[in-house]
């Protein structure tokens, strides 16, 4: 079997724009027929020509002709094909994620096996995941957390996340001890109204500086949150283990991080217990496998950032199956997420059930796609 073609294909999100205003997809296509399926993630991307064009180019030189099952030769030969690609970064590698899941897609129907079959087998029947705790009011009432808390709880969520802190930018920045306690008064409200019965993680996105982290984990210690996240930007790992030394509260990241790499430097330095590596991002299945399988060798789990479209959503769906050190899964699914699949991930009570179907286990409804061009 061999590829002989790939397609991408653009489509528009609907508000409230979960996983991006566009999500990119990739269909690669061989002389049997069959046709795997990846996504680019998009973010927040303005203008994704040059996205594309990278997708195209790379299948162009490295992937047509190729046999889909060779998946570890592709991917080495377009990670160091040129100079500057083997300096990884959130530009090439979700190109090359698209790519590689989507020939894992081939692998597994021509197999007539999910992926996560082909990466030793099942481990979890069904798959924790966290929702977001939405913020609107809470801040000049805190109470009203605790009110949201008890609805989570009553959907069958276990666990869930919230950002807190404003604004986003600039980073890192102060933050003083009135808004600190401010939010410690959030999370009161929550344990007050639910006890122990939800996981309650702090999302900050490389807000703070490493002593206002610090200062930001002493006053929240007493609620016991899930884990902080990013409590300063991903790029000073030095910094972020600082901040690891001086809490009880487990740290993660990783969804700004790429390749195996990056991530073996994070857990030899101890800077963070809990991986939030993005599937689509980091470089695709079989690399999220491989970090997965370092974190495991240091005792640290893995919680998969989901940000994107439903078929990356796929890939981390597959990942998590078959990982005996994941912790919980970020889902974002809704509304198109649900509309664009044929058979959409099932996700009830705060679980997600694994596909039992072949390759990713989605197929896109074609009159949707088509619908929903950009």
């Amino acid at each position: 079997m061999n590829v002989t073609a790939v397609e991408t294909i653009l489509v528009r999100n609907i508000e409230p724009y979960i996983g991006g205003r566009h999500w990119l997809f990739v269909q690669l296509m061989t002389d049997e027929g069959i046709i795997g399926l990846g996504e680019r993630p998009t973010m927040h991307a303005a203008n994704l020509g040059p996205a594309i064009s990278m997708i195209e180019d790379f299948c162009e030189q490295f992937v047509i002709g190729s046999n889909p099952f060779h998946i570890e030769r592709i991917w080495q030969t377009i990670y160091a094909s040129r100079h500057d690609w083997r300096h990884p970064s959130l530009y090439m590698t979700p190109a090359l994620s698209a790519i590689e899941m989507a020939l894992w897609d081939i692998v597994g129907k021509a197999t007539n096996q999910p992926i996560y079959n082909l990466l030793g087998g099942q481990v979890h029947e069904q798959l924790r995941a966290y929702a977001y705790m939405p913020t609107a009011g809470i801040w000049e009432n805190p109470l009203k957390a605790g009110e949201i808390a008890v609805k989570l709880v009553e959907a069958g969520n276990t666990a869930c996340k919230l950002d807190p802190f404003t604004p986003l930018f600039p980073q890192p920045r102060d933050f003083s001890l009135k808004t600190i306690r401010r939010v410690a008064k959030i999370f009161r409200a929550i344990r007050d109204a639910v006890g122990d019965e939800l996981e309650v993680a702090i999302g900050t996105h490389g807000q703070f500086s490493t002593a206002v982290a610090i200062r930001v984990a002493k006053e929240l210690e007493e609620f016991s949150p899930f884990w902080f996240e990013e409590p300063v930007p991903p790029e000073n790992i030095d910094e972020m283990a600082r901040v690891a030394a001086h809490t009880s509260i487990p740290i993660a990241t990783g969804e700004r991080l790429v390749t195996k790499f990056e991530f073996a430097q994070l857990l030899k330095k101890q800077a963070a217990q809990i991986m939030q590596l993005d599937v689509g991002q980091c470089g695709g299945i079989l690399e999220a496998k491989k970090i997965a399988g370092m974190a495991e060798a240091h005792y640290a789990m893995i919680a998969p950032h989901m940000y994107c479209g439903p078929v990356a959503a796929a890939a981390a769906v597959q990942l998590d199956t078959c990982s005996p050190n994941f912790l919980i899964q970020e889902y974002n699914g809704a509304g198109l997420h649900n509309d664009i699949l044929k058979e959409p991930i099932r996700f009830e009570n705060g679980f997600i059930k694994p596909p039992a179907g072949p390759g990713l286990g989605i197929e896109l409804d074609e009159a949707v796609v088509k619908k929903q061009l950009a």
